[in-house]
């Protein structure tokens, strides 16, 4: 399963390049030291796991949720910035 980027990602980083699922759970394994953060950046960037969900699952608020995903998603989408450029 490949996962295309293209355009806007729902997560509003604009980049034009395809990744597969395993290389995109490596990118977040690589840059996100939390485990706590890289499960909820999966589950939301990958499952599609809505805000909501995942404030209950993790017993934390949804503006500590969309805090923690877009710190994590900019934290990732620096680095691979950095590697292409």
């Amino acid at each position: 399963m490949s996962v295309i980027v293209r355009g806007r990602l729902p997560l509003s980083i604009p980049l034009n390049f395809d990744l597969s699922r395993t290389e995109i759970c490596f990118l977040i394994d690589e840059y996100i030291f939390s485990a706590r953060d890289r499960e909820i950046l999966k589950a939301r960037f990958l499952d599609g796991v809505t805000y909501e969900k995942l404030a209950e699952q993790f017993d934390l608020s949804v503006r500590q949720v969309k805090n923690i995903i877009r710190r994590s998603r900019d934290q990732v989408f620096r680095h691979v910035d950095r590697l292409l450029h």
